[in-house]
């Protein structure tokens, strides 16, 4: 593939996705389940904090537990290429992780609830996301036209955005008042209703290409395809740099707005929820700034946005309804940077890979960008309990800028639009 050049390329515009029926079903089922994540998001690690009373490093183990399996997303992408029905391996994920969360709720009514089992609901849930993920791919360009794929990341991630808006208010509001294990029930049914709306959906999916190589094979070649290609090697090194240090701070967040800065459970739902109105605002403005000045900038752009406020995490303090102010304002400005750097990057991933190897080359690249996850919130979790969680958090957000140099030294920087990739 040749590198970008500067001069966009005028492909018309994009179809109205909103009057197809089979990417709304899908952009529904997608957007019922994020907000039952939400729950669960704040009703993990609040049933390990308050519950279980469990240490920073107990915590942050909980954390990489959830993002763990990623690392086996080098074998499941490269077998699920080699499967032709990826609605059924979708629909899998979300009743495996619907069947995994509903075994809290049913440990607690029995006052069974262990750090051990929260743990393997951690692990389990990841492993169907990952799976969900690799078939998510492949299934996407099945329903979306090429010169849609922008528009298309910017509607899914405004749904997610508003879940961040809604579902940590509600989760908080559900946690208090029905406990943490009880909400989760909430998520459980959500992905059951994503599974219903996801067998609705008439797709026709085409058969693989003929197998050419092992397993193993298909495994090498993704990570050939992710390390080799300029444009995806430069979006794996910036994306797995920003998730390591905003995972840092990602796995003490919820610990440090409880213990030292004192916030309900409604409290930090509601400071989220706010500052989640910036990734609905960076979703809907990511096409327009993207077409203004181009996808690379914007991406770019995002990739400082989005780590950069963590940093003053670190500062919060003063009365309650200051403290949860400034974590609002925090989230707002990060969660708008999240939104310009995904949405375009997202896009750009799925144009610049084959078709027949969108599942390979995703779980190579997750292995990697979700895989350093779980080691981020680990050395969030030593740095917690050595120096303080206010110092770690200062790092995390000063590290994560880093990440804007692996675009900066790439040909991203140059991409215009899609087609010019």
């Amino acid at each position: 593939m040749t590198a970008a050049t500067d001069a966009p390329t005028d492909a018309g515009p994009p179809p109205a996705l909103h009057r197809d029926r089979r990417f709304r079903t899908f952009w529904i089922s997608e957007t019922i389940s994020h907000f039952g994540d939400r729950i669960s998001e704040l009703a993990l690690p609040l049933i390990a904090v308050t519950l279980l009373t469990a240490t920073p490093v107990q915590v942050s183990v909980l954390t990489a537990l959830i993002w763990l399996p990623n690392l086996l997303g080098l074998f499941l992408g490269a077998w699920v290429d080699q499967r032709t029905h990826k609605r059924r391996l979708l629909i899998i994920a979300d009743l495996i992780r619907a069947a995994v969360l509903l075994s809290l709720p049913v440990a607690y009514l029995f006052d069974a609830i262990t750090l051990t089992q929260l743990y393997l609901v951690a692990l389990l849930t990841g492993f169907g996301a990952v799976l969900f993920a690799m078939a998510r791919q492949a299934f996407f360009v099945g329903l979306v036209p090429r010169s849609a794929y922008v528009d298309a990341n910017s509607k899914m991630s405004m749904s997610r955005s508003l879940s961040f808006i809604a579902g940590p208010a509600v989760g908080g509001g559900l946690v208090q008042a029905l406990s943490a294990p009880i909400a989760i029930v909430v998520d459980a049914v959500s992905f059951l209703g994503s599974a219903l709306l996801l067998s609705r959906i008439p797709v026709t999916e085409p058969p693989p290409p003929p197998r050419r190589t092992s397993t193993l094979g298909l495994v090498r070649e993704g990570l050939v395809l992710v390390l080799r290609h300029p444009v995806l090697r430069a979006a794996l090194g910036c994306t797995s740099t920003v998730n390591f240090f905003t995972f840092i701070a990602g796995a003490l967040l919820v610990l440090y707005a409880s213990r030292e800065l004192d916030l309900s459970a409604g409290a930090i739902g509601i400071a989220l929820g706010f500052g989640a109105l910036g990734g609905f605002a960076g979703a809907a403005l990511a096409p327009r700034v993207s077409r203004a000045i181009g996808l690379g900038r914007t991406a770019m752009i995002g990739a400082v946005l989005f780590p950069a406020p963590l940093a003053l995490t670190a500062l919060v303090s003063g009365p309650t309804w200051t403290k949860v102010a400034m974590l609002a304002a925090i989230e707002l400005v990060s969660s708008v940077g999240v939104m310009l750097m995904d949405v375009n990057l997202n896009a750009l991933l799925i144009a610049v890979t084959p078709d027949d190897a969108l599942g390979r080359r995703a779980g190579a690249y997750s292995a990697v960008n979700y895989g350093i996850r779980p080691l981020g919130a680990l050395v969030g979790g030593a740095l917690g309990t050595t120096i303080g969680l206010r110092p770690t958090l200062a790092i995390a957000g000063l590290g994560g800028v880093l990440a804007v140099l692996w675009l900066l030294a790439s040909p991203v920087r140059h991409i215009q639009t899609i087609d010019a990739a």
